[in-house]
């Protein structure tokens, strides 16, 4: 192959993201497959059968993790590449399994072509990404990178009642604490962006530099209730119209900090809810992303301040931190090489940040790691109506191999 490009067969990697489609299809053509369901168990058993008939090694970790491996010609640590084949809700048929998919087509490309790796290459499902049955997100590489306690994360229950380790019991992929993810030479994953940025600027790639930092709280209001037809408006402690002004001002503030920064007020809860009683109190959460930790700072800092806004209404606030994370970065020498790979290539990039939480990020706290993404139609994700174009994942593949072969040189 000197001279030539080894490229995957893409038509091959079309026909298996529509076969895992099928565990779980939906009637508008998304996917529906929670975690350790039984269309997971399907999906699971489909890339066990797959990775088998390629001559790879499968192991089952206590967690369900699947590691599917291809012999190297050395017994060192593998390159590692995957992603999870758990969908939300109605999802779609790219979120997560485009990731393992992608790490099958790599190895059957390197098979067919009678490619023997200097180190193993090793394709991961990692269970429970999306945390849509068992919360939290990212379960399983939360516990792999020591993020979760693993006795608190099997008790978690679904809205059944039915606990993580049952359904893993169910299913039959509960496996062997020895089989996790230890150690590798680097861990890859390819995702769709699940967001516009690529396709607005009409661009086949993005590589992942790191996944931002957040911050999150509750904020409460609390004024008071009194009659809405009797009370003069001068006379009112509407909780409601406080949390109105605190809401503008957050909008105002924060959005004249960075043009990057995102901002969400994503839940809210209004006592006594009744249309005929004034509001006395208002909850609501304030999230914010941002991949500088000093601007995360100046958000928290507006946060603190806004107590004053809210004495305007004659009301009272309060602001408490739910959680927060420190951005993730990615290991700088192996974009590089992704970098070079897509230039050789001659595919249109960028670099840039993930909104979004992925395994990978944890999985860099203790492996050389990095991302990239592959564009998203409209934006659209965590729905039936996710697309991202056949050619598109190609490329997305055509790079992950190239920086694979890239990284086996080295």
């Amino acid at each position: 192959m000197e001279g030539q490009k080894l490229l995957i067969n893409g038509k091959r990697l079309q026909d298996s993201l529509e076969r895992f489609a099928d565990f779980g299809r939906t009637k508008n053509n998304g996917v529906t497959r929670l975690s350790l369901s039984e269309e997971d168990r399907q999906a699971r058993d489909y890339f066990y059968d797959c990775c088998e008939e390629l001559g790879m090694e499968v192991t089952v970790d206590d967690l369900g993790n699947m590691y599917a491996t291809l012999p190297g010609q050395e017994a060192k640590p593998p390159i590692a590449i995957g992603s999870h084949l758990d969908t939300v809700k109605k999802g779609g048929r790219f979120d997560g399994v485009l990731g393992v998919a992608a790490g099958l087509e790599v190895v059957r490309t390197l098979v067919e072509n009678n490619v023997k790796p200097a180190v193993p290459i090793t394709v991961i499902n990692f269970t429970n990404e999306e945390g849509a049955r068992f919360e939290p997100s990212m379960m399983a590489s939360g516990i792999l990178s020591g993020k979760f306690e693993k006795d608190t994360m099997l008790k978690k229950t679904d809205t059944a009642g039915i606990t993580f380790q049952e359904a893993l019991n169910k299913i039959e992929y509960a496996g062997l604490k020895e089989s996790r993810l230890k150690e590798a030479a680097a861990f890859l994953e390819l995702h769709i962006e699940q967001g516009p940025v690529l396709e607005r600027e009409n661009l086949s790639i993005g590589i992942v530099e790191c996944v931002v930092g957040m911050v999150c709280y509750e904020i409460e209001v609390t004024g008071e209730s009194d009659h809405a037809g009797t009370t003069p408006m001068d006379m009112r402690k509407d909780a409601l119209f406080a949390s109105h002004n605190i809401i503008a001002e957050i909008r105002t503030r924060l959005g004249a900090l960075a043009d990057d920064l995102v901002y969400t007020i994503g839940r809210m809860n209004i006592s006594p809810n009744i249309h005929t009683v004034i509001p006395n109190k208002v909850v609501f959460t304030l999230e914010a992303r941002h991949k500088e930790p000093a601007v995360i700072r100046e958000v928290e800092n507006i946060i603190g301040s806004l107590t004053e806004v809210s004495a305007l209404e004659g009301c009272a606030m309060k602001a408490e931190k739910q959680w927060d994370r420190t951005t993730v970065w990615f290991d700088e020498a192996i974009l590089a090489v992704m970098e070079n790979a897509v230039k050789q290539l001659g595919y249109s990039y960028r670099k840039m940040a993930s909104g979004a939480g992925h395994d990978a990020q944890f999985i860099a706290s203790y492996i050389p790691t990095a991302m990239l993404f592959v564009p998203s139609i409209n934006g659209k994700s965590h729905c039936e109506a996710e697309l991202t174009l056949w050619e598109d994942c190609e490329r997305g593949v055509n790079l992950l191999l190239e920086t694979v072969l890239e990284l086996l040189k080295k």
